[in-house]
């Protein structure tokens, strides 16, 4: 089947990359040159393990091109995938959907036979119906069925995600553009993803609520590891306790400093302001946001608390920058807020992060960064472990102690037990634990 998608960002790219890998005709098109360009050398614009051999194997293949010229990508195509930007608004928080109105006028433009165009960016409830106001007014005589299709991809495991998914979520009514959306997911069958039609307003509403429900179950653990700290129990076994119910199951049960990223944070302002504006307030997703804002302060306040009250003068490595491990992205990452609480106390932060420096330089000013994590602790008053990635997993806790001022190891990732951190010659400072006689305060 000829797809064209519009947009080479996470989701676009990725998921052009998977079709094109089932054996689909796939063009990728982006209005940035530079982004186009780099692409056609296989240079990936971001990080995901596995994405340069499979963007290049199916290149190769023939099956996978880039362009700029969108009417060229789209002429011919039986699916139009629009997978645009839709970042929170300045001022509002609403989705900015300035992009994806953009795409569905030239894409009306440039249709040349019947197409489904499936609107994969996150989107609020009622989109899709404003895509397919915009396609009849653009292009009158075109057949375009507009269908709703959101993504369920986790940065570091996208492309784990899209073959093997736990569903599909297909939004529509109408019987040619389900079967359409069944013949591109065909190739899945094999391994029995359960594909899910549902009209296409339930399924805008799917993505935004899945999002909630997981910042949701992520806020909580996060504040019963709190819980923990002022009564003497251990979160970490609370939340083995509490997943191995399979009502509740294990997954987003992991304390730490809160979530961030490119969907929980801006998808869950998006459904609040839809809420609102529906007069049917969602006080549960409220509080998540809230709390979670608060969190995220909060780590700061907790390493300066580990250095005695007092962060003035003292230099703090961080290790681990990206909000996830297996991903260079940056966005709303707790990183951010830690290193803002650690400079407004006088602090002076040093970073190491396995992919994201160049991404976090420009959001950090003042931050010195470093190639490796013992470079980084060389001479610190405190090392805070803030992303668990793999090569942060294992460090040498006594290589460690030696390269810092003074030992104080802060764990915001439940990564070391304190008994190992102890006897390498470290303080242990964490979260979710209860209090030891040489570590947390």
């Amino acid at each position: 089947m000829r797809i064209a998608m519009i947009g080479t960002g996470y989701v676009g790219l990725v998921s052009g990359a998977c079709f094109s890998d089932f054996g689909h005709d796939v063009t990728c098109v982006d209005r940035d040159a530079a982004k186009i360009d780099a692409l056609h050398r296989g240079v990936m614009p971001i990080f995901e393990p596995g994405l340069d051999d499979l963007v290049g194997r199916n290149v190769r293949g023939g099956r996978l091109s880039f362009t700029t010229d969108l009417a060229a990508g789209v002429a011919d195509a039986e699916a139009v995938f629009i997978a645009v930007g839709t970042p929170s608004r300045r001022g509002d928080g609403h989705a900015d959907l300035s992009y994806v109105f953009g795409a569905a006028a030239e894409i009306a433009r440039a249709l040349t036979r019947p197409a489904v165009v499936v609107t994969k960016s996150t989107v609020p409830v009622g989109t899709g119906d404003e895509v397919e106001r915009i396609i009849g007014e653009t292009a009158p005589g075109a057949t375009a069925w507009v269908v709703s299709n959101p993504e369920f991809l986790r940065e570091g495991a996208a492309i784990e995600d899209f073959k093997r998914p736990d569903r599909i979520v297909v939004g529509t009514e109408d019987p040619d553009a389900a079967e359409l959306m069944r013949e591109i997911y065909r190739p899945l069958y094999l391994n029995k993803a359960p594909l899910l039609f549902t009209a296409r307003r339930t399924a805008e509403l799917i993505k935004y609520a899945a999002n909630a429900f997981l910042a949701t179950k992520i806020t909580f653990i996060n504040e019963i590891a709190d819980l923990c700290e002022a009564v003497g129990a251990d979160v970490q076994d609370v939340a083995r306790g509490i997943g191995l119910d399979n009502r509740i199951g294990p997954k987003f049960l992991h304390a730490g400093p809160g979530y961030g990223g490119s969907c929980f944070p801006k998808d869950t302002l998006a459904l609040l302001k839809t809420a609102e504006d529906q007069q049917s307030p969602l006080r549960i997703v409220e509080s998540v946001v809230a709390v979670n804002e608060t969190r995220k302060r909060a780590m700061g306040r907790k390493v300066i608390q580990a250095l005695g009250g007092d962060a003035r003068g003292s230099t703090i490595a961080l290790l681990g920058l990206t909000f996830k491990p297996n991903t260079d992205d940056m966005r709303d990452a707790p990183s951010l807020s830690i290193v803002q609480a650690l400079q407004d106390g006088g602090a002076s932060v040093r970073g190491y992060d396995p992919e994201g420096i160049e991404q976090a330089r420009p959001l950090m000013p003042g931050v010195e960064f470093f190639d490796n994590p013992y470079a980084a602790a060389a001479g610190a008053d405190a090392v805070v472990l803030v992303t668990e990635w793999d090569v942060l997993r294992a460090l040498d806790l006594g290589r460690m102690a030696r390269a810092l001022a003074q030992p104080v190891f802060v764990d915001l990732r439940g990564v070391y037990p304190p008994e190992e951190v102890e006897e390498a010659g470290l303080r242990w400072y964490g979260i979710g634990r209860a209090p030891r006689g040489g570590g947390q305060p």
